[in-house]
């Protein structure tokens, strides 16, 4: 039975590479039969969340990811999402330059004040882009919404129902091996190869996603592989991408350029997505 329309839960940040766009092309290669469900590189969930509100996964779900802030958010919205929401709302977040950029510099301990904080600068910074500078400092500038939803209150309710009994790690994605079994489905929504040489935005941690990355997470999916794990993998169309999982099956699925400081070439291009079945 699915749940509820009106407590559907969708992705709380706007997240680079995020798959929202690509999950009516996506959903038709999902696996169905599956024990546990893991994501490797979490982002912003569009995937998870589809899966929970069409009950293909119960509390049988695992999310991983390498960035601090983003899994804060999430532990947060789980642990106690109404502190979250009476935070958001008591401190008046404005979308106002000065504010931005005071709240910009803040590193606050409090997970819920650090989670009410990467919210905000989600919803009011550039795009919506995340990136951090070689001291893992956040260095987005503001962007330019009119009136951006700064607390969806709603949807916050949502995601952590959803997240009850999700075991959330802050780690890098060969950690899947420790928890992937046989029959185990696992999605991995890496940062992408860059097909050009403006096209990198791997900047989500203070440690860029290189191509020995690329390769050392091919070895973890041929590794779950050999487990016996369902796997898929979304990346870009390139070269060291299809040379790499050549002996998989590739499909491609297009998609509309997100971020891009060029407005004219955020068009559909090709990318992929690697199944081991």
């Amino acid at each position: 039975m699915k749940t509820d329309t009106l407590l559907q839960a969708k992705p709380f940040l706007k997240w680079a590479g995020g798959k929202g766009q690509l999950l009516r092309q996506i959903k038709e290669y999902i696996a169905l039969n599956f024990n546990n469900y893991i994501e490797a590189f979490a982002g912003a969930g569009a995937l998870f969340f589809y899966l929970k509100n069409n009950s293909l996964i119960d509390n049988n779900a695992i999310l991983i990811d390498s960035n601090e802030d983003l899994m804060i958010c999430y532990n947060a919205i789980k642990k106690d999402v109404n502190k979250l929401i009476n935070i958001l709302k008591d401190k008046k977040y404005a979308n106002e330059n000065k504010f931005y950029y005071e709240i910009r510099k803040e590193n606050p301990s409090d997970i819920f004040e650090r989670a009410a904080r990467t919210i905000y600068l989600n919803k009011t910074c550039f795009n919506g882009l995340y990136r951090v500078n070689k001291e893992g400092k956040f260095n987005v500038p503001l962007g330019k919404y009119k009136n951006p939803k700064i607390c969806d209150e709603e949807n916050l309710i949502a995601a952590s129902k959803a997240l009850e009994e999700v075991k959330l790690v802050n780690d890098d994605f060969s950690r899947c091996l420790e928890f992937a079994e046989k029959g185990d489905f696992i999605y991995f929504d890496p940062p992408y190869q860059p097909i050009s040489k403006t096209s990198s935005f791997t900047g989500y941690t203070k440690d860029s996603f290189k191509d020995k990355d690329q390769i050392k997470l091919f070895n973890v999916f041929r590794e779950l592989d050999r487990k016996g794990s369902i796997l898929m993998l979304s990346n870009s169309d390139s070269e060291l991408v299809r040379g790499l999982y050549s002996s998989y099956n590739i499909k491609e699925v297009y998609a509309k350029r997100a971020i891009n400081c060029n407005g004219d070439s955020r068009g559909a291009i090709t990318e992929l997505l690697i199944l081991n079945y």
